[in-house]
């Protein structure tokens, strides 16, 4: 079987967990025997193909993404042509037997070459529009990303989702019934989790041995929920007295976030480091008594 997988971000550019998701996704099916080919959008240095664990990932060069949430959707759209682009080309090297494609962020683009190869469109839906603004899409662009997100599951032949609960969730938001719907946890990879540094000097430069320690590690954005974190510290600094924190991630919502921890009084307890490497947040994981994600 021969599969091509559309992401809008992959290894080394990443903007979240979708990137590894789709790395590992891609590298297991690989290593099952699976021709994976990753169409994926790069950088301007970006090889324009490369294989790497026995996948071939052919990466579009595009400009950096916009900031503005209007400007991002005109972007997305100028991307999914040129990623359509690539795929017609793919398509006349290679029979492709499935298309899979992750999230509205390469939805048109996914649609059209499986249509194209006569294949199944498969896609992977993380999380939906209507979820990241607590069911606040009446107005542009979030109801245009709704809608693209409700075509999507409709169109596609299978969807996936990482969790019972998202699978309940994309069956109400878009109509869809559940036996469409497939669970596939995300995992780990254990051979990974090595951590590169002196724990006990890493621990030092966070907290004293006496305190306890609490990791928040994720995209700085809304829906995953930083602002109640935070909003619970002062009481948990309160109870247990040595506590410290630090905030390991970056998204839209950082400087906000810094200012709620100012306005709570938590200057001194802790620190965001912005966004890290999975090897630095792998040795994170060790030192900390506590994770929130």
């Amino acid at each position: 079987m021969r599969a091509l997988i559309l992401s809008w971000e992959y290894p080394p550019l990443i903007e979240g967990g979708l990137a590894r998701h789709v790395r590992k996704l891609a590298e297991n099916l690989a290593a099952r025997g699976v021709d994976v080919h990753v169409l994926a959008r790069g950088r301007e240095e970006s090889p324009p193909e490369e294989e790497i664990e026995g996948l071939i990932i052919h990466r579009v060069r595009e400009p950096e993404r916009p900031r503005e949430l209007g400007e991002f959707v005109t972007w997305i759209e100028r991307m999914n042509a040129d990623m359509l682009a690539a795929g017609v080309e793919l398509g006349d090297a290679y029979h492709f037997d499935v298309v899979h494609g992750h999230d509205w962020l390469v939805a048109s683009a996914g649609d059209h070459l499986a249509k194209r190869f006569r294949a199944p469109f498969v896609v992977t839906i993380h999380a939906t529009e209507c979820g990241r603004h607590q069911g606040w899409i009446d107005k542009h662009p979030q109801s245009y990303i709704h809608n693209v997100e409700r075509w999507m599951a409709n169109r596609a032949e299978r969807v996936i989702t990482c969790s019972a609960y998202m699978r309940e969730h994309v069956s109400d938001v878009f109509g869809l019934d559940e036996t469409r719907i497939t669970v596939i946890p995300n995992g780990i990879d254990p051979s990974e989790l090595v951590p590169v540094d002196d724990l006990e000097t890493l621990r030092a430069r966070f907290a004293q041995p006496h305190e306890k320690l609490v990791l928040l590690v994720g995209r700085l954005v809304y829906e995953k929920g930083f602002q109640l974190a935070l909003e619970a510290l002062p009481g948990v600094i309160e109870r247990l007295g040595a506590v410290r924190f630090i905030v390991a991630g970056s998204g839209t919502a950082e400087q906000e976030l810094k200012q709620q921890a100012h306005e709570l009084g938590l200057d001194e307890h802790g620190s965001f480091l912005g966004w890290i490497g999975d090897d630095v947040l792998h040795s994170l994981y060790r030192i900390a008594d506590l994770c929130v994600v």
